[in-house]
């Protein structure tokens, strides 16, 4: 795929949807690390869920490690891997408090050094919460980047770094909610909406199927 076909999807995006954000409900980067942290294998709308009860009663550091491995679990018990994800959270919540001061450190490194918290947690709250220029590769990227063509790759990490050098600058803060978007809604995994998809004339997928 050529730089002018990109950019041409990314303008549409950008011109579909100017704005784009996660659909996690957080107030705080302290809040979109542990949405995002209880996301993983489990729905933004389930996570909603859980937090819509968790952070009303606890949603700094501090309070939410004086829950407790099993006082989280009972606000969380409704999201898969819901024990291991409490374990982590905790212990999280406590690195946070001794060795950050209570805040969300706006660092790849020192984020990653979290428990529950790999590269795509990182971009995700880089990206989200600081506005990096960063790429947080999930299955719906994935997904949208190779069937497209924009970032074909055989991992997520290729597709990253793929992304980052071929992503046009202007797009490059928003371009990880507009994919994940496309992906979820139109992009779909076993039925992709390509009658009503705004790229379809630029997309890679549908040349292959349609020869």
């Amino acid at each position: 795929m050529n730089k002018e076909k990109r950019y041409e999807i990314f303008r549409r995006l950008r011109e579909d949807n100017p704005h784009p954000t996660t659909e996690l409900n957080f107030d705080s980067p302290f809040e979109l690390l542990i949405a995002v942290i209880l996301s993983a294998q489990a729905t933004d709308v389930g996570v909603n869920k859980a937090t819509a009860r968790l952070f009303p009663v606890a949603n700094t550091p501090e309070a939410i490690h004086a829950l407790g491995v099993e006082g989280l679990s009972e606000y969380i018990k409704t999201i898969g891997l819901y024990n291991s994800k409490a374990k982590n959270v905790i212990e999280t919540c406590r690195i946070l408090v001794e060795q950050h001061g209570s805040q969300v450190p706006d660092d790849r490194a020192a984020l990653e050094a979290l428990p529950g918290v790999g590269r795509k947690t990182a971009n995700v709250v880089l990206n989200t919460a600081f506005g990096h220029a960063v790429m947080a590769v999930d299955t719906h990227i994935f997904r949208v980047s190779n069937r497209t063509g924009i970032a074909p790759g055989k991992n997520v990490l290729e597709v990253e770094k793929k992304l980052m050098r071929h992503v046009p600058r202007e797009f490059l803060v928003d371009a990880h909610h507009w994919l994940i978007l496309h992906g979820r809604y139109v992009c779909k995994a076993r039925t992709p909406q390509c009658g009503s998809c705004r790229i379809e004339d630029l997309c890679e997928y549908r040349h292959k199927t349609s020869d």
